[in-house]
Order: structure tokens, then sequence, then C-alpha cells
């Protein structure tokens, strides 16, 4: 693969993210914190999240088991991981996050379940299409003979920031009708 294509499908593959929810702003703001002297600034951070991310997995699950569930524990747990969803920018795993906080507040343990299992999901495509993307990144980067800072790499490819999408679907703050 030429290295135009290599890069056109780094440019594809990163939009894929943000168009489809997976990533937000925070992660853009990383991405701007990577230079020559960090040049795997990115993919540290995010491999340090799932490396950290496992433990408190593991500490949500086990308070799943417990009976009776104790909806505060868990709340507890899983603000700490949203709140590392956040410091990558991982927006659906963190709204899912959300949710389950939801279903905690409001006692419902089949709520907590499912949406665990849905966080389970979000949490191991991302993980796939970062680890996929990364590679293909690199593999741009290094046909280029350049680690350019990202926000270079990227100049001119546009990403629709949240309030933008927000707008195309009705306006910011406005509720849509299902």
């Amino acid at each position: 693969m030429d290295k135009t294509k290599l890069r056109q499908r780094a440019v594809f593959m990163r939009s894929s993210l943000f168009d489809e929810g997976f990533l937000d702003e925070q992660f853009i703001q990383l991405e701007e914190l990577q230079d020559n002297v960090n040049p795997n600034f990115v993919e540290e951070i995010v491999t340090l999240f799932y490396s950290d991310s496992v433990r408190l997995i593991y500490n949500i699950e086990r308070a799943l088991m417990s009976n009776p569930p104790n909806f505060t524990k868990l709340d507890d747990y899983m603000h700490q991981f949203k709140g590392s969803c956040s410091s990558i920018g991982a927006k659906k795993v963190k709204n899912e996050c959300t949710r389950f906080g939801e279903h905690c507040a409001a006692e419902n343990f089949e709520g907590c379940f499912r949406t665990f299992q849905q966080i389970n999901i979000e949490y191991t495509t991302l993980k796939k299409k970062l680890e996929t993307y990364f590679k293909v990144w690199y593999r741009s980067v290094v046909a280029f003979h350049t680690l350019p800072r990202l926000s270079e790499f990227w100049k001119g490819v546009p990403v629709r920031s949240s309030l933008e999408r927000e707008k195309e679907r009705g306006g910011f703050g406005q509720r849509r009708r299902r």
C-alpha cells in the first residue's frame, strides 16, 4: 500500500471513531500533547487506561455477584471507571457508565447487569478499533519518514464536534422525538 493510501486509511479510521461516537474531543486533546519528545504518548495513555481498567472491571464484576448487591459500592466503582473513560475520550463507554449509574440510583439490578454487558461490548470494540488504528497510523508515519505532531498530521481533516453533530440532529439541548 502506498503512503498516500495508508494515510487516507488512517484518516478514515480516525474519522470513523468520531463519527460512530466511539471517541470525543478529549481524544483530540491527548493527540495535541503528542510530539517528538513523546512520540507514543496517545497510545501509551490508551494502553495505561486498558491495563488499569482491568482492576476496575473486576471490582464491578465482583460487586455485581454480591447478594444483595451494594448499589453504592457499584456506583462508586463505576464512577471511577467512567472517569478513566473520560480521560481518553471513550465516549460510548462513558455514556454506558452513566446509564449504569442511573440503574444504581434506581437500585435496578437487571438494568445494571444488562448495562454492564453493554459496557463490556463497547469497551472491547473500542479496544480493537484503537489497536488497529494505532497500527495503521504508525505504518503511515513510517511511510512518510517523520513523526509529526498529530495536530499537524490531521491538519485539514475535519472532525465534527459534538455540538456540530447535535445541531445536525435538531439543535443542542433539544430532545428528539422517538
